[in-house]
């Protein structure tokens, strides 16, 4: 039966670190993992999370992205279980783009990021898969990624200006045109 994990948040020495590869990722425990991240990305209205974020120093998450209060617009996709991943290629184009952590509550920042990627990566049944993503899909992988790596999205952000508090984002993104 999945749990809810409770998300560490900014300051936890887990965050920091990189995260060690996954050895087998039919482990039991990883198996374990693995769903208690899909229930947990999904009650706390994220599009992503990785291991480290439930205090797991494992190179895992999953992007999950899909309309929701805390991103209205998201394109929709099944949520994709990433294991050991690797960005093989990217485009020559950044784009900033406004994005929140669920490990930074409170805070959204203009982020720069490729437009376009390639990566590679194990699915939860250890089998090799090598995608294209583009966009906002490309954002979520790049800021799950960064998580492994010791990085917050906080990292990124070009000038302090560009940050604005989570409520501010969302009155703004719900404003009707």
């Amino acid at each position: 039966m999945p749990i809810l994990r409770q998300i560490a948040q900014l300051g936890q020495p887990v965050l920091r670190e990189p995260a060690r590869p996954v050895t087998d990722p039919a482990e039991p425990a990883v198996q374990s993992l693995i769903d208690d991240l899909l229930a947990t990305v999904a009650e706390v209205d994220g599009v992503g999370i990785a291991a480290p974020q439930v205090y797991e120093p494992l190179a895992l998450f999953i992007v999950a992205s899909g309309p929701n209060p805390r991103y209205p617009s998201a394109p929709e996709m099944a949520p994709t279980v990433v294991i050991n991943p690797e960005i093989v290629w990217v485009s020559s184009d950044l784009e900033k783009g406004c994005e929140g952590c669920l490990s930074v509550p409170g805070i959204r920042g203009m982020v720069p990021r490729y437009r376009r990627i390639g990566v590679r990566y194990l699915t939860r049944t250890g089998e090799l898969r090598e995608e294209e993503y583009s966009d906002f899909i490309a954002r979520i992988f790049q800021h799950e990624f960064d998580h492994l790596q010791g990085l917050v999205f906080l990292d990124r952000v070009e000038s302090s200006r560009e940050l604005i508090s989570e409520k501010e984002y969302l009155r703004q993104v719900r404003r009707p045109e």
